[in-house]
């Protein structure tokens, strides 16, 4: 709330005047009223002094391109998952670059910012967290989209791929604050980064939340009949989810420290110092995921140590009944044996007094080998 506060200090009284008597509806967008219209478009508007044109031509992208280009603003165009001919005509109209096309269309990018000519392309990685009961070896986590965002002197175009990352109360959000978008289209570039980040802060207080849980399972005392090894599976499939989340976070923190450190035409200056805000939650959130991978590095190698604790101990409990097992196999082989001279064959007592050493030297052996802890 400061930035508003900050930047309305700076817009002309004439447009509070004009603000009490502006209409909180909107048209509704029909896609059928201009050739460079498709159904890929979300929302099409134009924002003069921070409020939205209420204009028929405006609500397709040639028809907001003609008044921008005729009357001053910005024009505001969402697209989701556009195929190549539906982001054609768009991209010739506002005379994007070719290469920056591509990587919109075809998604599956690493977060970037890339500069050609008047044109800022910014590429975000949105991050949504995956309700989930009980963390299994197969859950998901984490599921990720991607935003692509093309700013210009006067239009901003945002190209939206996956079923998560909308922006559509992103958009309601900044026409309640015209003060805001009366600064252009780097405003709403960093209401996108802004919006971007305070996800990944939402999901990885989330996350956090997965691996404290792991972190108890896999240290609490063994249940009988549990087994360790029944964790690294979970382990493993999380910190493939982390993974994932680290992607999405560390190629971002760049962009962002370029778009709050290095002057640009394109952002303006009283935006560009908002940027630094949105770098240090980045910073901490990369802090974070960095921390969840080493975490989980070392519970899985903690599961691991206990699972081989757990086997050792196995072991030499049946190492200790094998040696209890060996002392009546071993009597018991010997007078097993068809010779007709042996000691006490033929002893009236022989019988119970062979039982009773064998019982005695078990029983001693069982108990030194439980004073020892092998039993």
């Amino acid at each position: 709330m400061s930035m508003i506060r900050d930047l309305r200090a700076a817009v002309r009284p004439g447009l509070r005047h004009s603000l009490r008597k502006t209409p909180t509806t909107y048209t509704a967008y029909d896609p059928t009223r201009d050739p460079s219209a498709s159904s890929a478009v979300v929302d099409c508007a134009v924002y003069r002094d921070g409020l939205r044109v209420e204009d028929g031509d405006c609500l397709t992208p040639r028809g907001a391109m003609r008044h921008v280009r005729e009357s001053g603003g910005f024009a505001w165009i969402g697209l989701h998952e556009p195929t190549e001919a539906e982001f054609a005509v768009i991209a010739a109209e506002f005379g994007l670059h070719p290469l920056a096309v591509e990587d919109a269309v075809h998604a599956h990018q690493r977060p970037k910012l890339e500069r050609y000519d008047d044109t800022l392309f910014t590429v975000f990685k949105t991050i949504h967290y995956v309700e989930h009961t009980e963390l299994t070896a197969t859950s998901e986590v984490v599921e990720t989209g991607e935003v692509m965002c093309f700013t210009g002197p006067d239009f901003v175009i945002t190209v939206r791929h996956g079923g998560q990352g909308s922006l559509r109360n992103l958009r309601h959000r900044l026409q309640g604050e015209p003060e805001l978008l009366a600064k252009g289209p780097s405003a709403v570039l960093h209401a996108i980064a802004d919006h971007v980040v305070d996800g990944y802060i939402a999901v990885a207080d989330a996350v956090e939340l997965d691996i404290d849980q792991l972190e108890i399972d896999v240290f609490s005392p063994a249940t009988k009949g549990s087994t360790r090894g029944t964790d690294t599976g979970r382990i493993y499939q999380l910190k493939r989810e982390v993974l994932e989340f680290k992607r999405a976070v560390t190629p971002l923190l760049r962009p962002m420290q370029l778009l709050s450190e290095r002057p640009m035409r394109l952002v303006d200056p009283d935006i560009q110092k908002y940027f630094r805000d949105v770098a240090d939650h980045l910073a901490r959130v990369q802090e974070q995921v960095v921390g969840f991978d080493e975490l989980l590095n070392s519970i899985l190698q903690a599961n691991l140590a206990q699972a081989t604790v757990a086997q050792n101990e196995d072991m030499r409990k049946i190492t200790s009944w094998a040696a209890i097992v060996a002392v009546p196999t071993a009597v018991c082989g010997v007078y097993g044996m068809n010779f007709d001279h042996m000691p006490e064959l033929h002893w009236k007592y022989g019988y119970p007094m062979v039982l009773t050493g064998i019982i005695a030297v078990c029983f001693t052996i069982h108990r030194t080998l439980k004073r020892n802890g092998w039993l």
